[in-house]
C-alpha cells in the first residue's frame, strides 16, 4: 500500500497498472518492428519498393499541402476583391498576418 502511494505520488495520477500495460504495449510494438525490419531486410526487392513508395507518399503529401495553401491564397485574394475600398488595407494586413501564421503552423508540422 505504501509503495503504491509512493508510485502514485511520484508519477502523478497515473496508475501503476497503466504504466505496466503501456510498457508491455511498447515492448510488443518494438518486437513487431524488429520482426518487420528483419523481413524487409531479407528481401531487397521489397526494401527497394518500400523506399520508393515512401518517397512517393512524401511527395504526394507535399503536393497536397501546396495545393491547400494555393487554394487558401485564392480565397483570400477573392475576399479582398469583394471588400469595399475603405476596408481593403486593414483586411489585407489581417489576411497576410493570418496566412503567415497558418504557413508557420504547416511548416512546423512538416
Amino acid at each position: 500500500m505504501v509503495m503504491d502511494q509512493m508510485l502514485k505520488s511520484t508519477i502523478g495520477v497515473t496508475n501503476t497498472e497503466d504504466l505496466i500495460i503501456e510498457a508491455l504495449k511498447d515492448l510488443v510494438k518494438d518486437e513487431i518492428k524488429n520482426y518487420v525490419r528483419q523481413k524487409i531486410n531479407e528481401s531487397p526487392e521489397i526494401k527497394k519498393e518500400l523506399k520508393e513508395a515512401v518517397a512517393e507518399f512524401v511527395d504526394a503529401k507535399m503536393r497536397e499541402t501546396y495545393a491547400v495553401i494555393k487554394m487558401g491564397k485564392c480565397v483570400a485574394e477573392l475576399g479582398i476583391q469583394i471588400v469595399p475600398a475603405d476596408m481593403k488595407e486593414k483586411l489585407g494586413k489581417d489576411v497576410a498576418s493570418l496566412i503567415e501564421k497558418e504557413m508557420s503552423g504547416v511548416l512546423d508540422k512538416i
